[in-house]
C-alpha cells in the first residue's frame, strides 16, 4: 500500500507541453506506465505509434511536440501528482464504446475530458476534482465552448470500486463540477456535459 502523502497548500496547473514533459513523464514512470503500462494514448488517433511501452512513451512525446496532446498537470513543486487529458475530437477521436455514442450524439463537442489520473501517494484528497478544474480552466483560456466528459456512473452500485479502475471520475464529482448527464454510455459509464465560458 502507497504511504499517503499529504496534499500541498498551494497546488498549481500547468499544462502539458514540452517544458512539463518531465514532470508528466516522472508521474508516469513512477506507476510504471498508467492502467497497465500506457501513456494515456488510446484516445488518440494511434496511427504511427510504435510497440509497446516506449513505443507509447515516444508517441506521446511526439504528440506534445506538435501541440496536439493537451492535459492540465498538478503540481506539487515540480512534480507532477495528477492529470487530466483533453482535446478536441479530432485529437481524441477514440473514445469506449464509440459506436454506441456516434449512433447517439446529437453532434460533436468542442472538447472532451478523456481520462483523468492521480499519483497512488496522493488519492482520496480531492485531486481527481483539482485536475478536472484545472482542464476546465485551460479550455476557457482556449476560448471555451461545450465541454463533454464520460465518467464511471455508479448510481445504486453497491459495492466499493478502486481508485485505479476510475479512469475519468465519476458521474457524482462531474454533478458536483457543474455538468450535466445526457445519457447512459456502455454499461457503467455516461455521458455528461457542460458549457465552459471563455476567458479573458
Amino acid at each position: 500500500m502507497a504511504t499517503i502523502t499529504q496534499l500541498p497548500a498551494d497546488p498549481r496547473i500547468a499544462p502539458l507541453s514540452p517544458a512539463t514533459w518531465e514532470a508528466f513523464a516522472g508521474l508516469v514512470e513512477r506507476h510504471n506506465g498508467i492502467f497497465g503500462g500506457c501513456w494515456c494514448t488510446y484516445f488518440h488517433d494511434c496511427e504511427g505509434r510504435g510497440p509497446g511501452y516506449d513505443g507509447s512513451r515516444d508517441f506521446k512525446k511526439l504528440m506534445v511536440k506538435r501541440g496536439v496532446a493537451h492535459a492540465a498537470l498538478v503540481l506539487d513543486g515540480d512534480e507532477a501528482i495528477a492529470w487530466a487529458e483533453f482535446g478536441s475530437p479530432d485529437e481524441l477521436p477514440n473514445i469506449h464504446h464509440r459506436k454506441q455514442y456516434d449512433k447517439e450524439k446529437g453532434g460533436d463537442p468542442d472538447y472532451r475530458i478523456t481520462c483523468v489520473f492521480v499519483d497512488r501517494r496522493y488519492r482520496r484528497q480531492g485531486v481527481t476534482e483539482l485536475a478536472i478544474r484545472g482542464a476546465l480552466e485551460l479550455i476557457g483560456s482556449k476560448g471555451g465552448g461545450r465541454v463533454e466528459s464520460y465518467p464511471h456512473d455508479l448510481t445504486g452500485q453497491t459495492k466499493k470500486m478502486s481508485a485505479s479502475f476510475l479512469y475519468n471520475g465519476t458521474r457524482r464529482l462531474y454533478e458536483r463540477l457543474g455538468f450535466t448527464y445526457l445519457r447512459p454510455k456502455g454499461l457503467k459509464n455516461c455521458v455528461m456535459s457542460i458549457e465552459v465560458p471563455a476567458r479573458t
